[in-house]
């Protein structure tokens, strides 16, 4: 093992913007996958006729798949009908669609968490149903689903290693490089991946505790 060469400033920032790009990619996939959770869990939630239905089938596919069938489907296979994008998009939009059908899972569960008689009551009281939504149930929900959230955006950060399969030049990916120009690298190099990876999740972790402990 040699921590002084792979500690070295060139391999240190080699890893460190490997991180920098597993940050990003976890950053984007987080707001999207958000995003796009709400919206499919809000319509699941909604339960109307036939689309609830087909939301639901095509839910539970995307989420009784591997994430890296997705990825590789969307890097390999979207190319071969048009749509070709750079891996950087091709790990994000992966991460999304799979993340957003578990977050849409924890945004329709936290909606039927609410009363339901507290709708009828807002309904009763003059206000239309999204206007239910955005001020009587939706903050509710938020407060219950934030714990569950934070574990899953947990869940993507470690997720995005998985993207070393198209060559994203994340942390992994890096290391793996390193790896390419001296063994004696790997090690240390690992331990470094780990503890940066350890930072970030220990603290979303903690931000769930609190959050859990709060709502409690």
């Amino acid at each position: 093992m040699d921590f002084a060469g792979a500690y070295s400033w060139p391999n240190l920032s080699f890893i460190l913007q490997g991180f920098g790009v597993t940050l990003l990619v976890a950053a984007l996939a987080i707001l999207f996958s958000f995003i796009l959770g709400n919206i499919l869990g809000i319509l699941r939630y909604a339960r109307i006729p036939v689309l609830s239905r087909l939301l639901a089938i095509m839910i539970d596919i995307i989420r009784n798949l591997p994430l890296l069938l997705i990825i590789f489907f969307i890097y390999i296979v979207l190319p071969q009908l048009g749509l070709r994008l750079p891996p950087l998009w091709a790990a994000i939009a992966g991460l999304t669609l799979f993340e957003g059908a578990m977050i849409s899972e924890i945004v329709r569960s936290g909606l039927a968490s609410v009363d339901r008689g507290q709708i009828e009551a807002a309904r009763s009281s003059g206000l239309g149903y999204i206007q239910t939504m955005r001020h009587i149930i939706l903050p509710q929900a938020l407060r219950r689903m934030m714990p569950p959230l934070v574990s899953q955006f947990i869940s993507l950060l470690k997720d995005t290693s998985l993207a070393i399969v198209i060559s994203l030049p994340e942390i992994m990916h890096n290391v793996q490089i390193l790896q390419g120009h001296s063994p004696n690298y790997v090690i240390p190099a690992l331990i470094l991946a780990a503890l940066l990876y350890f930072t970030v999740n220990y603290t979303l972790s903690i931000i769930a505790r609190r959050l859990e402990a709060r709502r409690i």
